[in-house]
């Protein structure tokens, strides 16, 4: 166990839609350090987004990452000797990081050829509600409702 809980890192949005959220999505995204490739993947993922679906890219995105965050979750919990699905609330903070997760990992998934139509891709179907990301939020809501026998086991 940790002394203390570590202190919140303050991120500084990003350059073009002066926001937070963006920044911590291009930060999830980023390999190697390389942050201006991911900003640019993104962006032009926003901009393909605004071609394809004639709809603010920004909001579509917002849109997309709210129908891929989930709202409970299971956590395995071992009593007497038995492990247990325990369904759980998910931290807000949490919520946001599981959804950015899923929506980058799904997309480089996809059968596109660049990251930017994947990412655009993926984006487009989560905001309608259909495609992989939003298929895994709703397996993980269906498996805590599988286990709500256990939610007792609560911790």
């Amino acid at each position: 166990m940790r002394k203390s809980k570590p202190k919140k890192r303050i991120l500084l949005p990003d350059p073009k839609f002066n926001d937070i959220l963006v920044t911590r999505f291009v930060n999830n995204m980023m390999y190697d350090g390389k942050k201006s490739t991911a900003y640019a993947i993104f962006y032009n993922a926003v901009e393909i987004v605004e071609k394809k679906t004639s709809e603010n890219g920004l909001d579509t995105w917002k849109k997309a990452l709210n129908n891929v965050m989930p709202a409970v979750e299971v956590k395995s919990r071992r009593v007497g000797g038995a492990n247990f699905q325990v369904p759980t609330e998910v931290r807000p903070e949490r919520k946001v990081a599981l959804g950015m997760k899923w929506l980058i990992s799904y997309a480089r998934r996809r059968g596109e050829k660049t990251m930017m139509e994947k990412l655009a891709g993926e984006i487009i179907s989560a905001a309608k509600g259909e495609g992989a990301a939003v298929k895994k939020k709703e397996d993980t809501h269906k498996m805590a409702e599988a286990n709500k026998a256990f939610s007792h086991f609560r911790f």
